[in-house]
């Protein structure tokens, strides 16, 4: 079926041809095929035909299933509009760039559908247009000619070189008027003309003529292009050399070496001496192109290539040659030589890849095409016959469309987290001897799905952060990994917020939901707040979202930024703080007793005494750990009478702070003269406040729930059985002359001090054989708060602390 279309407004008008071609029943991928013709230059956008009605298909189906044209060149001059169906034009299209001096040029491309996949091919001629004019390859030829010349004597003329194919190229030649010469034109595959003398010429009369020769093609309009012929007339030398063949046929094959002997023609010439003496040279007139590709030796007349031979590129070459003699005006002949290229097995298999998707997703189902292959192979018969396959081991595999065309499938599970992408070998290899091959390597890339949800690397985080910090610092930066990526692994961080919370932490500490930093929002006093909780969780962009969260402890590590307090009866200021001791007291006499307390806790709230006396005087000592004053020795007729001591209060922080307190002691002459201070104690107006009595309930219960605990303790170990005693030595208690116990058994042993004259109890457990690491520490505040913290991990004893 032949249709006919006509587009107004462009100046050419496009013949469409129509063919439908159906295949056998056994190749059910490609469906048929079409053919169609289109002048070459024709705007973009001009329309070659309607593919979806002359191939049957819906135009609405075009764009969902997918159609598209797959070109076979590295441009694609096709397209198809997929709301109307129509093949239009795409880029500019010139035949003699694609086809050059061919008669017939067209180009084949492909048509792929999915739902199911179809391959049709499409060939579409491209129909020559006069759009160049003829062209000499030089813009003038010189030609020697003796006067003696007979007329009726041909000249060779460069003939001209029109890119148009049919009636479009060269058609007829024009000479200039004169009146020594004329054409002949010989019409066969391509025009060639001969200048023909028709008047003998005469040297002395002119010695140099100038023609113009004008090329005029077939086209409507027809143009034309011209060369100017100058005609040197040269004196007497009536033989010419005469070649021993007009036409001289040889073959060789493709690649041979640079100077490969083709073969050596023969000319002879009648004439004796210089102008007997034939020289050969490569004629300039016929095809010019190829002129430069064979040398010929002057003198033996051998013919060798200079330049590397392709039969892909040439498969045959026509050359002119000229036998020149050695006359000072020299006579010439002509002959024709075809050389015939073989093939030669040189060109591997060329793989083209068009790809229908940009990535593949990894829950993608077996069977779904992700790209077309082609394989091309430019040598000819079995060296142009080619197999293609899969070399590597890859969830993919190629399913054969029609001859070298196929279809690149997944054949098997994708994963992104194992594998993101592949690199997929396809080797076509042609049936050659030696067969040569082709590898090409197409990377595919898998595509995610949110099927992973992010993952903390702890399942309980534990922050230690010291009080007094400044506020906005990083106390901790919590990381979940998701193993997905792009919106599917970018990751948010929030607190997870929750009925029970006891405690509005989020006043407390703040998170940065892109980096996942927590911010505290004040500064932490640990004599106020020493741990708190919170949940993280991180949930992705995915749809729909992936969470996980992980549980952050907080612990507050105490600093020591409180001073020792001096208590009572020595704290008041501006009071005075003096004792009275007999003159007779011996030594370890009983002075007096310093107390203070410290608000921080552990190490920072261990407190130790010192006393300084002036130089010379060594009368009293003061326990470390109890601050009671006593005198080292009996009083001396050398010593004061007034003693001022000057008592410091260290705890064991870093940097140590410390408080002092000053004590006058006097020395009175018997026990008699000793009177009990009373110093003034300022009377508050209220008897007993609230606050006193929260205390005095708290230590109370603090007190009795530690007698039942040992009492409970004491019970148990009392009940054991004597196969247990057998195991363990009963435990002893001892006690020691500074007011301290220990607890031992056969396998440990405890040290427990007290300082009980204190306001403040403390309680120091001394593990005998190894310190603990970690232990915990019971304060219970001057308020009615009940407070379980840890201690330092870095500190090798355990203070309970009891106010």
């Amino acid at each position: 079926m032949y249709g006919i279309m006509n587009f107004p407004g462009r100046t050419s008008s496009v013949w469409i041809y129509l063919l439908v071609v159906l295949l056998d029943c056994y190749w059910e991928a490609v469906s048929g095929q079409l053919s169609y013709s289109v002048s070459e230059e024709v705007n973009l956008g001009t329309a070659v035909g309607n593919i979806a009605k002359d191939l049957n298909i819906n135009v609405q189906d075009l764009e969902s299933r997918m159609f598209q044209i797959v070109a076979g060149s590295k441009r694609k001059y096709f397209e198809v509009n997929l709301k109307t169906g129509v093949l239009y034009v795409n880029e500019r299209i010139d035949r003699e760039e694609l086809c050059g001096t061919e008669p017939k040029c067209s180009l084949s491309v492909e048509a792929v559908i999915n739902n199911p996949l179809k391959l049709y091919r499409i060939e579409i001629m491209i129909l020559d247009v006069n759009d160049n004019s003829p062209l000499f390859l030089s813009t003038s030829q010189v030609i020697d000619i003796t006067e003696n010349t007979a007329a009726g004597e041909k000249f060779p003329l460069h003939p001209a070189d029109d890119a148009d194919v049919g009636k479009n190229t060269v058609n007829t030649y024009k000479l200039s008027q004169n009146e020594h010469f004329s054409l002949v034109t010989h019409k066969g595959e391509s025009v060639t003309v001969e200048l023909l003398l028709q008047k003998v010429l005469d040297r002395e009369k002119q010695s140099v003529i100038r023609l113009i020769l004008t090329a005029v093609d077939g086209g409507t309009p027809a143009k034309s292009g011209s060369m100017t012929i100058i005609v040197n007339v040269l004196d007497i030398n009536d033989n010419s050399p005469v070649f021993s063949q007009t036409l001289y046929k040889a073959s060789v094959y493709e690649n041979v070496k640079v100077g490969t002997s083709i073969i050596t023609l023969n000319a002879t010439d009648l004439d004796l001496g210089q102008n007997g003496q034939v020289f050969y040279s490569i004629s300039k007139v016929g095809r010019g192109k190829q002129t430069d590709q064979f040398a010929i030796d002057e003198k033996i007349g051998t013919v060798t290539n200079t330049k590397n031979i392709d039969f892909e590129e040439n498969n045959a070459f026509e050359i002119r040659v000229q036998a020149s003699d050695g006359a000072s005006s020299p006579r010439t002949s002509h002959a024709k030589l075809l050389i015939e290229v073989l093939d030669v097995n040189d060109n591997a298999p060329e793989i083209s890849v068009t790809s229908l998707l940009n990535a593949v997703k990894e829950d993608a189902p077996i069977g779904t095409a992700i790209a077309l292959v082609s394989v091309f192979d430019k040598d000819g018969g079995k060296n142009g016959m080619v197999q293609s396959k899969i070399t590597n081991h890859v969830p993919f595999k190629l399913e054969s469309n029609y001859k070298n065309y196929y279809s690149l499938v997944v054949d098997g599970p994708l994963d992104r987290e194992s594998a993101s992408q592949y690199n997929i070998s396809i080797t076509a290899t042609d049936e050659g001897s030696p067969p040569l091959s082709s590898t090409k390597v197409i990377n595919v890339h898998v595509s995610d799905v949110n099927d992973n949800k992010p993952l903390f690397t702890e399942n309980i985080i534990n922050v230690y952060v010291k009080e007094n910090s400044p506020v906005g610092a990083i106390i901790k930066t919590v990381t979940a990994v998701d193993a997905d990526i792009d919106q599917n692994g970018q990751v948010s961080y929030s607190f997870l917020k929750s009925n029970s919370d006891s405690m509005q932490f989020s006043t407390l500490v703040n998170i940065n939901s892109e980096t996942g930093d927590i911010v505290s929002l004040q500064s932490f006093n640990y004599e106020e707040l020493k741990t708190f909780q919170f949940k993280v969780q991180a949930t992705d962009s995915g749809v729909p979202p992936l969470s996980s969260n992980v549980t952050v402890n907080v612990l507050i590590l105490d600093e020591n930024d409180n001073n020792p307090t001096i208590l009572a009866p020595y704290s008041e200021h501006g009071s005075v703080n003096s004792e009275n001791i007999p003159y007779s007291a011996e030594a370890g006499y009983f002075v007096a007793k310093i107390r203070a307390v410290d608000a921080d806790s552990g190490y920072n709230a261990l407190l130790s005494y010192h006393l300084s006396e002036p130089k010379g005087n060594n009368l009293f000592r003061i326990g470390t750990s109890t601050g009671e004053i006593r005198t080292k020795r009996r009083m001396s007729d050398n010593d004061l009478k007034t003693h001022p001591l000057v008592v410091l209060v260290s705890d064991n922080g870093e940097p140590s702070l410390s408080a002092t307190v000053s004590i006058d002691v006097v020395v009175v002459e018997s026990t008699a003269d000793i009177q009990t201070q009373f110093r003034h104690v300022p009377i508050k107006e209220e008897s007993f406040s609230d606050l006193n009595l929260y205390l005095l309930i708290a230590i109370v219960s603090v007190s009795v729930i530690f007698l039942l605990s040992l009492i409970s303790l004491i019970a148990v170990k009392c009940h054991r059985t004597d196969g247990s005693f057998s195991r363990y030595s009963a435990p002893m208690i001892t006690t020691h002359p500074d007011g301290s116990w220990s607890y031992s058994k056969s396998t440990q042993q405890y040290d427990v001090c007290f300082s009980s004259d204190t306001l403040k109890s403390d309680v120091v457990v001394f593990p005998a054989p190894f310190p603990p690491v970690d232990a915990e520490l019971i304060s219970i505040n001057g308020g009615d708060t009940f407070t379980r913290t840890q201690t330092l991990p870095n500190k090798e004893k355990v203070r309970a602390a009891l106010l």
